[in-house]
């Protein structure tokens, strides 16, 4: 008889690993059943430390990299809960414009002795025009705000090199002294 083999031994080799498999193992060692595990086996627990298991590797090999997404700045954070803020409020507005106008009108026409069907048609009449035109006004604002430019998305390809100076372009700026008695002569100053 022959001793069963195991299908893990006989399997083909991989030459790419799963990125999950990684961190699967990694999270294991980390874990105190693994510590022990490899602690009795005289193996220390941060050789399976993510570092650890992705040296020397090749992360990408097809060279596609994600797209830079640079954090946002503070002052564009800011300008963007301002935005939102300035949304908030025109909503509310916009829903105390329309329940206020309805009310008004329902109010006039009770002062006017309509009877009570036409009182409350006409102020949903009314708050609905009102409640159209606060639609468009935000529409329109809203599309304004979405035509300011965005933040910019870079790719590792297209980043310069931070070590360039910045380019500078020669020109000359051509300034005029006068002094007392004499002509203007027209003096040239390198740009800096």
């Amino acid at each position: 008889m022959s001793a069963p083999q195991s299908t893990g031994l006989n399997a083909k080799a991989h030459s790419i690993i799963p990125y999950q498999l990684l961190q699967k193992i990694s999270e294991w060692s980390r874990t105190t059943s693994g510590q022990t595990k490899l602690h009795s086996e005289s193996i220390s627990p941060h050789d399976y430390s993510m570092v650890s298991l992705l040296a020397g590797t090749t992360t990408s090999p097809e060279k596609n990299f994600g797209e830079y997404i640079p954090p946002i700045e503070p002052e564009v954070l800011a300008a963007k809960r301002a935005s939102e803020r300035k949304a908030i409020t025109a909503i509310v507005n916009s829903v105390f414009s329309v329940f206020g106008a309805g009310f008004a009108a329902w109010w006039g026409a009770d002062r006017t002795g309509w009877k009570d069907e036409y009182k409350v048609l006409f102020g949903l009449a009314v708050g609905t025009i009102v409640a159209i035109s606060e639609g468009a006004l935000f529409l329109i604002w809203s599309s304004r705000a979405a035509a300011t430019p965005k933040t910019k998305h870079y790719t590792g390809r297209h980043k310069k090199a931070l070590d360039e100076p910045p380019e500078m372009e020669d020109e000359t700026v051509v300034l005029k002294a006068s002094v007392q008695g004499e002509d203007d002569t027209p003096i040239r100053k390198r740009r800096q």
